[in-house]
């Protein structure tokens, strides 16, 4: 929904009232019950139905905000017989001093003269009932800065909720209540399995219909939405809509398969676009924010980009695959054996055939576990062992610097490759915002019609390396990419470093 605007335009997440939401929508109905022919679906899944909805619970919220004031108070003179006039009339409409708290309910109820008196805001959305004992989850940003969080059941019970721990990097929670009796509960099932066009259902409260079931298929697998750096969405044709963020969406056999957590929606309901959590995720962080009330997530430490078309040819490899390794932390679990611009093609056992897959294997293996990467590094593949770290901890340590002071620079100017390369010094660094930090050759100018500037390479930025060798001088660079020329190479690889010490890798094609 185009209104939720959280990292993707048109991808709907919403919190409070407009919640991003789950209904499943599909004539078809789903779900191993009934004698139709898998073109038609099943006649019926009331049977399903009925076992399930008694674990998937609505989910409501209370917050307090700081009220905004809308229509501010006019200004009339001291003494004006107007005075007693607006006074009342404003304290009638809560916007003047002196008017009632409100409850979110009504416009403009709460005031004060600063226009800021707390109100309470209530907001909805779903969740389901993992363990018996009074375990639910749902979606982060469904309970995101509440006061309160209260449990709707299908039975009309409510039974108020308190967190146990969130994720954000995926959006899920979980809460506990505190039943008399145990509660109807779902379990996980294998989402890593699901094929697309499999049927699904989702029971959920969209628009605070509770109760709501609908059903729909697997449109797609594996995507990514630019949502967290985990993305790995379920797409589904199902009719999510607000109110339905924490949803279940269910297989066949009444297994939790995904969690139901955006859509694409130019108005704001449902046009068949909806995107799930996938249990193959979400078990693992349920499971440590049950333990640990946070997560522990393993942490590489390195930075990696993808690997395209140009920047394998100029590294020699015979396919774009892999994660390009663009920078390596100090102090981290990968320091002293990787190394920029290796390329990592497995990672404990596992193929990496995009970038993107390597934060998600990392993130979902035991912190302090030893693990095997094969990479390619200057054309020939090698194997290492490296003990992960632990993300969070690394989060929370500012990047090392260190205090030597930088490669002096030969006095000089070069032009190569459309690059107009320059001394690094006092007055450059002052020019260009750099860092006391960063090291390499500094480009000065870049000609706008050059294949460095389509790749996005501006004046400011440093060069690293040239074709994985390092370069401390302009003459550096032109000798490097002259000896690449006479090799035959179409393109030559650079390790550019912005002004903050974020670096990239770029190929760029010799003419």
């Amino acid at each position: 929904m185009v209104s939720w605007n959280r990292t993707v335009p048109d991808v709907g997440r919403r919190r409070g009232s407009g919640l991003a939401a789950l209904t499943l929508a599909a004539a078809l109905a789903f779900g191993g019950v009934g004698t139709a022919s898998a073109e038609q679906g099943p006649d019926s899944v009331a049977d399903l139905a009925e076992k399930l909805i008694g674990a998937v619970v609505n989910i409501s919220t209370t917050q307090t905000v700081a009220e905004t004031r809308q229509v501010p108070l006019p200004q009339v003179p001291e003494g004006s017989p107007f005075q007693d006039f607006f006074d009342e009339f404003f304290d009638k409409n809560g916007n003047g001093k002196g008017g009632d708290q409100g409850d979110g309910a009504d416009n403009g109820d709460g005031g004060s003269d600063e226009g800021n008196d707390p109100r309470k805001v209530q907001s909805l959305g779903s969740g389901f009932v993992i363990d018996a004992s009074g375990i639910i989850i749902t979606n982060n940003h469904v309970i995101e800065d509440a006061d309160e969080i209260v449990a709707n059941f299908s039975d009309g019970s409510k039974l108020k909720a308190e967190l146990v721990g969130r994720d954000a990097k995926t959006d899920l929670a979980v809460l506990r209540v505190k039943p008399d009796k145990p509660l109807t509960a779902v379990k996980f099932g294998d989402s890593e399995h699901m094929r697309v066009g499999d049927w699904v259902m989702a029971i959920g409260n969209p628009f605070g219909l509770g109760g709501t079931v609908t059903t729909g298929i697997v449109s797609a697998r594996n995507r990514d939405i630019n949502s967290g750096p985990y993305d790995n969405y379920i797409q589904t044709d199902a009719a999510i809509n607000r109110g339905n963020s924490g949803g279940p969406l269910f297989n066949e056999q009444g297994e939790v398969i995904g969690i139901n957590t955006a859509i694409i929606s130019p108005s704001g309901g449902s046009i068949g676009i909806g995107f799930a959590i996938p249990s193959e995720i979400a078990a693992g962080v349920v499971d440590q924010l049950r333990e640990f009330g946070e997560t522990h997530r393993g942490w590489l430490g390195v930075n990696i980009q993808e690997v395209t078309d140009d920047l394998a040819e100029s590294l020699g490899i015979d396919r774009p695959h892999g994660a390009l390794v663009a920078g390596v932390a100090e102090g981290g679990p990968a320091a002293s054996k990787l190394e920029p611009g290796d390329v990592i093609i497995t990672f404990d056992g596992h193929p990496i055939k995009t970038m993107r897959e390597l934060p998600r294997l990392v993130a979902n293996t035991a912190v302090g576990k030893e693990v095997s990467i094969t990479l390619i590094r200057k054309g020939k593949e090698l194997t290492l062992p490296v003990k992960l770290g632990r993300l969070e901890e690394s989060e929370k340590v500012a990047d090392a610097t260190t205090d030597e002071p930088a490669a002096e620079q030969p006095q000089s100017e070069t032009k190569v490759l459309g690059l107009t390369l320059g001394d690094l010094d006092d007055a450059a660094r002052e020019k260009y915002r750099l860092n006391a930090e960063v090291r390499g050759v500094l480009i000065s100018g870049v000609d706008p019609a050059s294949a460095a500037a389509e790749k996005g390479v501006a004046a400011g930025d440093l060069i690293v390396e040239v074709a994985q060798e390092e370069v401390l001088s302009p003459d550096d660079v032109t000798k490097t990419v002259e000896k690449q020329k006479a090799m035959g190479r179409k393109s030559v690889l650079l390790l550019i470093s912005n002004g903050t010490g974020d670096l990239r890798f770029v190929a760029v094609k010799m003419d």
